[in-house]
């Protein structure tokens, strides 16, 4: 084809080639320049005969061809006039071609399309729904003022046409319109309050979006129409659901009060000292009911988390995040993960959001933190965002995880994600304290890197956390010196200028030397280190002026003719300052106070602190400043305005939607729509596994209260129907039953202020179940009852399963509801921990009995406290025979009254998350001055945190804490001093943390080094070869991680006392809790 038209090129005539010339400048396209040599033109030449022929084929070949170039980007604007011309065609396909190309040039050809309005006109009317449709989005595309009234008039008919997709079409056209002439406005939103009223899927999120665009202040327009917007949102086509779930947050947040003060209204309370335990329960009670409407509308976005489009889950999860209550926002966790595996730029969106999320709810997202360990593959922005989430999910319990991922992210080939994570490190390092000294240590070592990047950073952020502690670290400031000059980087050279001068009475032999070295560089330095070079020669001044004088002169010699002005100015200022003389002002007198004040230690904070202020999902979240058209979130009404503003004509409605189907008897197919309003009314007597049950294997509750009959209703009728007889049947019978209900209430007042860790674990673990609303024998029962036949389901019909869309396999398992044990840990999991080399006991290395027990008890409950019962407790360093992760606690109970104390047990369990307790069976009776041990077991995870419970006996409840040391989290292993050596060279960097103590002379004996240690820790003895070391090992309970101890004796005695161990946290509470014991005598 290309050769044949070169020929055509070079025979034709010169006058035919000057004559096309014009034209044929006109169709170069604006990507190639080759459009001159006419193989466009002959294109759009045969395109112009074919619409001009008087066959219907050609013309319909034509506009593909034509339809085609303009979705490959190709400017087709010159076959305009062809074009129009065939606007009035009988034939329905070209007519549908014509307007997709119109409604692409309309606007660009104004005055060619303006000729055809009244073809437009006529086709408003035609019989095909796609041309009436069509012919409305041609004439919204022509911006033109003065056809204003023709497009109004245009848009009002397509209103009321009967064509959902006219009417669609109709709410897009009020958007341009606006846009076109905003004075419309009050005309547009009588247009968009009648198709708010609309009842078909197709218009709503259309509608929706008009109603956004050109009034969003008109909340009174959604009134009427909330119910059934909130009924529709599931069928609504995917980018509609998004617009309708903005609109409906913001909604919610002006018309319901804030569902959050249920979790504060708590911790008010307790400080009513005087109130008996019911007064409080019931002022806890009604503190906060949720009105339906809210709930409804949480209820019908969450089957939405399931959603294939990401825009829609993310819209979900904010709904949930701005407007439901705590305690029921972690179910947007486990899908926001899911959308982790998308392409980078969701990736980017959804992990932002979740940076802000994992500021204030940690444990959202706690138990998907593998999900956020960086891939090599991921481009720097993504793995940026991951390491601060990981900043911000870290605590005492998996830090020593993440401390291993870091070391690894610090030697990345990518040097600006290597920069980001030492700076993690040092957040990390902030923000716990026990693991400040490891992090220090570990990035001095980094000092000596190959890469000035990563010295540079670690510099930095060295220098941050020596603000925190500096009368510590006089050799780091030394060594830090040292690196001026190989350090190349201004902001390195200047902290470690600004941490001598801030140190420099603690250096006083090397500050002197590092000024002088700066002398000689200084015209050279970068103006961020001259300003250094000049506060250390001010410091200098004051504190040392005998040796300083002449050469901080020196420099503010040279800075006073610098070309910088900042510098010059500094220069005059600190001249004034120091140097005494006539001039000086009464400010000289404190120059010392003013330059050596204590300065506050930086605070390290994530830069998504401040973007909760923002909706999230929005772009002004994104930028983190307020993006063009973005509209705020109102703060939560004290007093919820009228809630019957929203009630509609309930018969009304049902005469309409009863004739659209026969969906009562269409079970199956209705059944996901009818979930929620099914759970609504089932919430007040079934627990969480029983609507689960109910929802999935089709069963009816029989144990309902008020709502029973309308439950059936729920199930058998359609979503949107039902829910409203329901409501009213709720609202009619409400009065009748308020006497007998009132337990009801009280049990779900109790659900309502239910500790929100565990509603959030559930509502992960089950994405179709609800807040608790049973008391706690009842749902007990009725749990282990619905458990007996759900397995009988499982093996009658074992496709039943819940949607298997969020059933992620590298996900870590979370804690599930009391009934059942915590479910085994899936095979793809199972391997990453190994990688992860969190468990590295081998053959070799088994668990041996103690090689001490002290006998030491602690007080549990003293006897003046307990009203007569008094309690103790030891650690018997045993396995546990409750648990292999749980420390077994022997308590002693005393009956040091004159009468029989009865039903001893535990009560209230107050436990961090993730901790368990495997309590002992009560004691019936326990007679005066009698005596009876227990064993309880404790799963502590591996930290010292306080295990908190009520021990109770009939009459009273005492509150009781049981806080382990960090010796007693340990079980002692044997394993041959080979096994030790090679452990312990895994378990090097940032694993091993040492300290040199002098020990006492008594103490310099085996005999004696060995029972001081295992008096403190439960640690097994490791045979050695040399007298001066001795080794001591053991695993802790929970994880089965190593602890390697090793005292090596040295002369003038001192001794080094090292500890290897991945969990760093307890290798350091270890380290502290030794080193006094093997120092004093």
């Amino acid at each position: 084809m290309t050769s044949n038209s070169f020929a055509y090129n070079e025979h034709s005539g010169g006058g035919e080639a000057t004559e096309l010339g014009q034209e044929a400048t006109s169709t170069i396209s604006p990507t190639g320049a080759f459009g001159l040599f006419s193989s466009d033109l002959k294109k759009n030449e045969d395109l112009k005969q074919m619409l001009e022929s008087n066959k219907d084929s050609a013309k319909l070949d034509a506009m593909k061809r034509i339809v085609g170039m303009i979705a490959k980007g190709k400017n087709a604007s010159e076959l305009f006039p062809a074009v129009v011309k065939n606007v009035a065609s009988k034939n329905i396909e070209i007519k549908k071609l014509v307007y997709v190309y119109l409604v692409r040039y309309a606007e660009e050809q104004q005055d060619l399309a303006l000729l055809s309005i009244s073809t437009f006109q006529r086709a408003l009317k035609d019989s095909n729904q796609l041309i009436r449709a069509s012919a409305l989005r041609v004439l919204s595309s022509i911006r033109v003022p003065i056809i204003v009234p023709i497009m109004m008039l245009a848009i009002k008919e397509a209103s009321a046409d009967l064509s959902p997709y006219v009417r669609k079409n109709a709410a897009h056209a009020i958007q341009k319109l606006y846009s076109l002439d905003p004075e419309q406005k009050e005309m547009l939103i009588e247009v968009i309050e009648k198709l708010l009223k609309d009842k078909s899927t197709l218009v709503a999120g259309s509608v929706v979006m008009a109603f956004e665009e050109v009034c969003p202040d008109r909340i009174d327009l959604i009134h009427k129409n909330y119910r059934k917007l909130c009924s529709l949102l599931v069928d609504v086509e995917e980018w509609g659901q998004v617009v309708i779930i903005h609109m409906l947050t913001r909604y919610a947040r002006t018309q319901f009060v804030s569902p959050w003060k249920e979790d504060d209204g708590l911790e008010d309370n307790e400080k009513n000292f005087y109130e008996s335990d019911g007064e409080k329960t019931d002022k806890r009670k009604r503190i906060y009911a949720m009105d339906p409407d809210h709930r409804l509308l949480i209820r019908n976005t969450k089957p939405l988390l399931q959603s294939r489009n990401a825009a829609v889950v993310m819209a979900v999860a904010q709904l949930y995040w701005h407007i439901a209550p705590k305690s029921e926002a972690g179910i947007i966790s486990k899908s926001l993960v899911r959308l982790l595996r998308s392409n980078r730029e969701v990736q980017y969106i959804v992990l932002q959001n979740i940076a802000t999320m994992s500021i204030q709810r940690k444990g959202m997202f706690e138990p998907y933190l593998k999900s956020f360990y960086v891939r090599s593959t991921d481009p720097t922005m993504i793995k940026t965002l991951k390491l601060e989430i990981l900043t911000n999910l870290a605590n005492e319990a998996n830090i020593s995880t993440l401390l291993r991922e870091f070391q690894t992210y610090v030697k990345s080939q990518d040097k600006q994600f290597a920069a980001a994570t030492i700076q993690t490190i040092g957040r990390c390092a902030t923000n716990i304290l026990e693991v400040t000294e490891t992090c220090l240590n570990g990035l001095v070592c980094l000092l000596s890197n190959k890469d000035e990047i990563v010295v540079a950073e670690s510099v930095v952020v060295i220098k941050k956390l020596l603000q925190m502690q500096p009368a510590q670290h006089g050799e780091i400031i030394k060594h830090m010196a040292k690196l001026l000059d190989s350090i190349t980087v201004p902001v390195a050279r200047a902290s470690i200028l600004w941490l001598i001068g801030e140190n420099c009475e603690r250096v006083p032999k090397i500050a002197p030397d590092v000024l002088r070295k700066m002398a000689k560089s200084f015209t050279s330095e970068d103006d961020l280190v001259k300003l250094q070079v000049l506060n250390l020669g001010a410091k200098l001044y004051l504190t040392n002026s005998k040796q300083t004088k002449l050469l901080t002169q020196y420099i503010l010699n040279l800075g006073k003719y610098d070309q910088n002005y900042d510098i010059r100015d500094r220069t005059r200022f600190i001249r004034q300052l120091i140097v005494p003389n006539e001039k000086s002002g009464a400010l000289s007198k404190y120059a010392k106070k003013i330059f050596l004040a204590q300065k506050p230690a930086p605070v390290l904070e994530s830069p998504f602190k401040d973007r909760d202020h923002f909706q999230l999902g929005t772009l002004s979240h994104i930028l983190n400043t307020k993006a063009t058209g973005y509209l705020e979130l109102s703060d939560w009404p004290e007093v919820a305005p009228d809630p019957s503003v929203r009630n509609v004509e309930v018969i009304e409605l049902a005469k309409e939607r009863t004739p659209s189907g026969k969906a009562k008897k269409e079970n199956p197919p209705k059944k996901f729509y009818s979930e929620s309003e099914e759970e609504e009314d089932s919430s007040d007597s079934s627990s969480d596994s029983e609507s689960e049950s109910g929802s999935e294997s089709g069963e009816q509750d029989e144990e309902g209260d008020s709502s029973g009959g309308s439950s059936e209703d729920s199930s058998s009728g359609s979503g949107s129907e039902s829910a409203v007889n329901k409501r009213t049947a709720k609202r009619s019978s409400k009065t009748k039953e308020k006497g007998d209900s009132d337990d009801g209430e009280k049990e779900n007042g109790k659900s309502e202020t239910s500790e929100s860790s565990s509603a959030e674990s559930s509502s992960i673990e089950d994405s179709s179940s609800e807040s608790e609303s049973e008391s706690e024998s009842e749902s007990m029962s009725r749990k282990v009852t619905k458990e007996k036949e759900k397995n009988t389901k499982q093996d009658r019909n074992p496709v039943t399963k819940d949607v298997s869309l969020l059933d992620l396999d590298d996900f870590n398992p979370v804690p599930a509801p009391v009934v059942r044990p915590t479910p085994a840990l899936s095979p793809s999991l199972i391997a990453d921990l190994e990688g992860l080399n969190l468990s590295t006991s081998s053959s070799v290395i088994n668990v041996s009995t103690p090689a001490f027990v002290p006998a030491k008890t602690h007080v549990l409950l003293h006897r003046m406290s307990g009203k007569g019962l008094a309690a103790h407790y030891l650690f018997s360093r045993q396995p546990c025979i409750f648990g292999d992760k749980m420390v077994s606690v022997q308590i002693t109970l005393t009956n040091t009254t004159d009468r029989k104390i009865e039903n001893i047990h535990i009560g209230e369990k107050k436990l961090p998350i993730g901790m368990e307790m495997h309590v002992f069976n009560p004691i019936e009776s326990l007679e005066p001055e009698g005596s009876i041990t227990v064993s309880v077991g404790i799963d502590f995870c591996d930290s010292t945190q306080t295990a908190s419970f009520q021990l109770c006996t009939k009459d009273d409840c005492f509150n009781v804490n049981i806080q382990p040391p960090v010796g007693e989290l340990l079980l002692p292993v044997t394993m041959s001093e080979k096994d030790f050596k090679k452990e312990q060279g895994m378990l090097t960097g940032m694993n091993e943390t040492s300290a040199i103590i002098i020990v006492a002379p008594q103490n310099f004996t085996s005999s004696v080094i060995l029972q001081k240690v295992v008096n403190v820790a439960n640690v097994g003895v490791v045979p050695s070869g040399q007298d001066n070391i001795h080794r001591f090992a053991a695993k802790t309970v929970h994880s089965g991680s190593l602890m390697l101890v090793t005292v090596e004796l040295k002369e003038g005695s001192t001794a080094q006392l090292i500890i290897n161990t991945e969990r760093t946290v307890i290798g350091s509470v270890l380290l502290r809790e030794l080193k006094p014991v093997l120092s004093q005598g």
